[in-house]
C-alpha cells in the first residue's frame, strides 16, 4: 500500500493519463483541417491521422493487461507514459504526414501499455474498499469526461496556437504524471510469473486490423492493392481465431455459455463507436471547410452530441436495473438514430438550430447505449469483469477506427464536390443500422439479458 500522503497524486496521474488515452481518440478531429492545409494531406491521410493512434490501440488492448501481470503494471504504465510522452513531441515537431502518421502510431502503443494498467494501479494502492470504490468511481468519471472535452479542447488549442499545440498539450501532463508513479515502491507491484502472455496472437491482432484499415482507406485510389489487404485481413483473422483455440492462453478467455452474450455486447459497442467517430469525424471538417466555422467554435458545436455521455451515467444505471440492459440499449438506439436522420437532413442546409438539437437527440440515445451495452458486456460474464472489460474496450475502439476509415473513404475530401451529398448519404446509413440493431435489441432482450 501507499502512503496518505501520496495516494491523491498518484490517482490524479493515473486518472490523467487515462484521460489522456481517452482524449487523444478525438483531440485531434477539430485540428484536421489545419494539418491538411499545413502538411499537404488528403483525406486519406487525415483519416491515418485518427487511426494510426486507434489501430495499436485497439489491436493492443486485450494482450496489454496481461503484460502488466506478467511484468508488473508499475513498470508497464511507465513504459507506456514515457513512450506517449516522446510520440507526442515528435507528432509536434512533424515535419511531414508520414512521420506524423508515425509518431501517431507510437501515441497508440503507448496509450495501450497505460490503459489497463492506470486502473490496476489505483485498485492495487487503495488504502481500503471505500477509497478503492472512490478511486474507480473518479477513474471512470474523467475518462467520460474526455470524449466532450476532446473537440472543445482541441478547438481552443488550434485556434490559439495551431495544430502543433493539440499533442505539446500531453508533454507536461505525461511530466507531472511520471513523478508519482515513479514514487510508487516496486514491491508494490508484484508480477504474476505464471501468467502468460499470447504475443503471437497479438501480433496478429495487429497485423489484421491494420491490414482491414488500410485497404478501406486505400481501397478507392488502389483498388487492387485494397482487395488483396482484404483478403490478407480475412486470412490473419481466420489464422487468429484459429490460434486462440489452440492455445492454453488465448488473448480472451471465456467460458463457453457466456460467449454468445458478450459477443452480441460487442457488436453492439463496435457499431456504437463505428458510427460516433466516423460520424464525427466528418460533423469537424463540416463544420470548418463548409460552414466556415472557426476551430474553437466547431469545437464547441460537438458540444450537444458529446456533453450527454458522461451526464448520463448514473440515471442509465437506474433505468437499465428496472427494465433490463437490452431494452436500455435498444431506445438508445432508436433515439440515436432520430438524430442520425436529423443531422442528415441539415447537413447541405443552413439550420443550426435544427443541427445542433439533432446532435443533442443523437447524444442523448448515446448516452442512454454507452453504460448500458458496456453493463450488458459486464453480466455476460460476471465472474471475469477484466475480460468483459478488455473485450468492450477492444470492440469499441476497433470499431472507431473502422468507422473513421470507412466513413473517410466514402465521402472523400471535404474540398469534393460529392462530399456533402455522401455524408448526407452516410448519417442515413448510420440511422438505418441503429435502428435495426435497436430493433433486434428488443426481440432478443429475453434471450440475452440474465435480468
Amino acid at each position: 500500500m501507499i502512503r496518505n500522503r501520496s495516494r491523491w497524486p498518484l490517482t490524479l496521474a493515473l486518472c490523467g493519463g487515462y484521460f489522456l488515452v481517452l482524449l487523444d481518440v478525438t483531440v485531434v478531429n477539430v485540428a484536421l483541417p489545419q494539418v491538411g492545409s499545413s502538411l499537404s494531406a488528403g483525406g486519406s491521410g487525415l483519416a491515418w491521422v485518427v487511426d494510426a493512434y486507434s489501430v495499436p490501440l485497439a489491436a493492443l488492448l486485450l494482450a496489454s493487461g496481461a503484460i502488466g501481470d506478467r511484468l508488473g503494471h508499475r513498470r508497464v504504465v511507465l513504459l507506456g507514459l514515457v513512450g506517449f510522452g516522446a510520440a507526442s513531441v515528435l507528432c509536434a515537431l512533424a515535419p511531414t504526414i508520414g512521420v506524423l502518421i508515425a509518431a501517431r502510431a507510437i501515441q497508440g502503443v503507448g496509450a495501450a501499455l497505460m490503459l489497463p494498467g492506470t486502473l490496476a494501479l489505483l485498485v492495487e494502492n487503495a488504502a481500503d474498499e471505500s477509497a478503492r470504490s472512490r478511486c474507480v468511481g473518479m477513474w471512470a468519471a474523467i475518462g467520460g469526461a474526455a470524449l466532450p472535452a476532446g473537440p472543445v479542447i482541441g478547438g481552443f488549442l488550434v485556434q490559439a496556437a495551431g495544430w502543433r499545440a493539440v499533442f505539446w498539450l500531453s508533454v507536461p501532463a505525461i511530466a507531472l504524471a511520471l513523478i508519482p508513479v515513479l514514487r510508487l515502491p516496486r514491491s508494490s507491484t508484484g508480477t504474476k510469473q505464471s501468467d502468460t502472455v499470447d504475443w503471437g496472437g497479438a501480433a496478429l491482432l495487429v497485423a489484421g486490423l491494420a491490414c482491414l484499415v488500410t485497404a478501406i482507406i486505400q481501397g478507392p485510389d488502389s483498388p487492387r492493392w485494397g482487395v488483396f489487404l482484404g483478403v490478407a485481413a480475412a486470412g490473419l483473422a481466420a489464422w487468429f481465431a484459429s490460434a486462440q483455440r489452440r492455445t492454453e492462453h488465448p488473448l480472451l478467455d471465456l467460458p463457453h455459455g457466456a460467449q454468445g452474450a458478450l459477443a452480441a455486447a460487442c457488436v453492439v459497442a463496435g457499431l456504437m463507436n463505428l458510427c460516433v467517430l466516423g460520424g464525427l469525424f466528418l460533423l469537424t471538417q463540416l463544420f470548418q471547410d463548409m460552414r466556415g466555422l472557426s476551430p474553437w467554435l466547431a469545437g464547441l458545436a460537438t458540444l450537444p452530441a458529446m456533453l450527454p455521455l458522461p451526464l448520463l451515467g448514473a440515471p442509465v444505471g437506474k433505468i437499465a436495473a428496472r427494465i433490463g440492459v437490452w431494452r436500455t440499449s435498444a431506445h438508445g438506439l432508436l433515439i440515436s438514430a432520430a438524430g442520425f436522420v436529423g443531422i442528415a437532413g441539415t447537413i447541405s442546409g443552413n439550420g443550426y438550430v435544427i443541427l445542433l438539437t439533432s446532435m443533442a437527440i443523437w447524444g442523448t440515445g448515446l448516452g442512454i447505449l454507452t453504460p448500458a451495452i458496456v453493463s450488458a458486456a459486464l453480466r455476460a460474464v460476471p465472474d471475469s469483469p477484466g475480460a468483459a472489460s478488455g473485450a468492450s474496450n477492444t470492440s469499441r475502439q476497433t470499431g472507431g477506427a473502422l468507422g473513421v476509415a470507412i466513413f473517410a473513404a466514402i465521402a472523400g475530401p471535404a474540398d469534393g464536390t460529392s462530399f456533402t451529398a455522401h455524408s448526407t448519404a452516410l448519417f442515413i446509413s448510420g440511422a438505418a443500422v441503429f435502428a435495426l440493431v435497436g430493433v433486434l435489441c428488443l426481440s432478443a432482450s429475453r434471450r440475452l439479458t440474465t435480468g
